[in-house]
């Protein structure tokens, strides 16, 4: 006798309709899905891709970082769960780090929290301070995260181009001016990601005096405030006089520390402010692994000898692939900042190419992925974002395979869709490739400020 249960089939395909709530609904279509599916598809095929695309660190965390985690793991005591705003301790460290490479002052308890990633903290401190009829500022081209997040709050977006800083210094008081409601947020990004614009001290100066008088909060993510080139400090947010009366700022072990997969960042400033981000959390987070933050207090420890040296490692990158496109006839601006190169797509296929196109060009024909800048908005429209997590030599051949790509290709074309398996293509086409205005701006709009 059998004691199973026989299976049952539990799709009857019945017309129920399951409804999204229109926050999901609003988000805009993914323009990165063609060329994941490709990269996917050739990576599944054996071939060699040099993925240039996203900016994953590919180097390993400290021997010490990794073997305090594992000792850490080995302790019971450290398997429960963890305070939402992360232990004392890393607070502690945190605080330690800003007051020595800032000259900031930041109060542990009341004035720090640890988050699961700047993205994670970013996101939820949207739903902290967001809501319908609400309205943040956001730099363009902008990291996907910072508009789909106010998106998921409910809230709407502008975005100002961030290129020209007296600019978009500008085009913040006009909105604020013309714009009603006023915003309530301004999201600011430096070093920028994507564009690796830079900016001074005096910058943020300006910025909170214009919160002060437009009355709007300031987020600064700063995860990119490890990794400078030539000298250059990346000042943080915080430490412009007033800047913790309107403003947080989100930072991030990912990029300096090597600890991407770690998920270990920090909210610090306004404690009302990290009060509301506490509060978000403890109702949808236990916090992250105890034995993950322990290890982070080591790495923190270790002072800035680790991070300095891996900021040489990615200065010797942008030289090797800078140089490299320089050659073979690309203008090149070298960034002080960040782990990326921002590029302008060369003449002829600028005009005759969106970038997703090149972009898929590039990885059809080339073997080499990248970041085509509509991906960003708008703004990015004709520029590619190109990641340094690999190394010289590899970065190197991405040269060689690009040249001989576009050598092959004289005559701009259109990539054929056919080299993308039909399953994998349907799913990007559900995702979309054009442009979208998810909170209901149209291009006139945009850049009406």
């Amino acid at each position: 006798m059998n004691d199973h249960p026989q299976p049952s089939n539990p799709r009857q395909h019945d017309n129920f309709e399951i409804r999204l709530a229109p926050r999901v609904l609003r988000l805009p279509p993914y323009l990165f899905g063609r060329i994941n599916a490709l990269l996917y598809s050739k990576r599944r095929a054996g071939d060699d891709v040099i993925d240039l695309g996203m900016g994953n660190p590919s180097d390993p965390p400290a021997g010490q970082v990794i073997d305090k985690l594992a000792e850490a793991a080995r302790d019971h005591d450290n398997h429960g769960y963890s305070k939402a705003n992360g232990i004392t301790q890393l607070r502690r460290e945190i605080a330690s780090k800003y007051q020595r490479r800032h000259g900031v002052q930041i109060n542990p308890e009341t004035e720090a929290l640890v988050t699961i990633g700047s993205k994670e903290g970013f996101s939820h401190m949207c739903l902290a301070l967001m809501g319908p009829g609400d309205t943040a500022i956001v730099p363009a081209p902008y990291f996907p995260a910072h508009l789909h997040a106010i998106v998921l709050a409910s809230g709407n977006a502008v975005t100002l181009d961030v290129r020209e800083e007296d600019r978009f210094l500008a085009n913040i008081a006009y909105t604020c001016e013309h714009l009603m409601p006023k915003p309530k947020l301004l999201v600011i990004c430096y070093p920028h990601n994507p564009s690796t614009v830079t900016v001074e001290p005096a910058f943020y100066a300006e910025i909170v005096r214009l919160a002060k008088r437009y009355e709007f909060m300031v987020i600064s993510d700063f995860a990119y405030g490890d990794v400078a080139f030539d000298g250059y400090h990346p000042p943080s947010f915080l430490s412009a006089p007033g800047a913790i009366d309107v403003g947080v700022e989100f930072s991030t072990m990912s990029k300096g520390y090597n600890m991407a997969g770690w998920r270990v960042g920090f909210c610090c400033g306004n404690a009302e402010m990290v009060r509301g981000l506490a509060t978000i959390k403890g109702y949808y987070d236990y916090g992250l692994f105890q034995a993950v933050q322990i290890a982070a207090i080591v790495a923190m420890r270790g002072g800035d000898a680790a991070v300095d040296a891996q900021c040489r490692i990615y200065q010797r990158r942008r030289d090797v692939l800078a140089q490299g496109l320089q050659r073979i006839g690309w203008n090149v601006t070298l960034p002080r900042a960040g782990m990326f190169l921002w590029v302008q797509i060369p003449e002829p296929w600028r005009s005759q190419m969106s970038s997703v196109d090149f972009a898929m060009l590039l990885l059809e024909k080339g073997n080499v992925a990248v970041s085509p800048g509509s991906g960003f908005g708008p703004t990015g429209e004709g520029y590619l974002r190109m990641s340094l997590v690999e190394n010289e030599n590899r970065l190197r051949q991405a040269v060689r395979q690009i040249q001989r790509c576009l050598t092959q290709s004289s005559q701009p074309t259109s990539v054929n869709e056919s080299s993308i398996p039909a399953t994998l293509a349907d799913e990007s086409n559900e995702q979309g490739t054009s442009d979208s205005y998810p909170c209901g701006l149209t291009p006139s709009q945009e850049s009406e400020a």
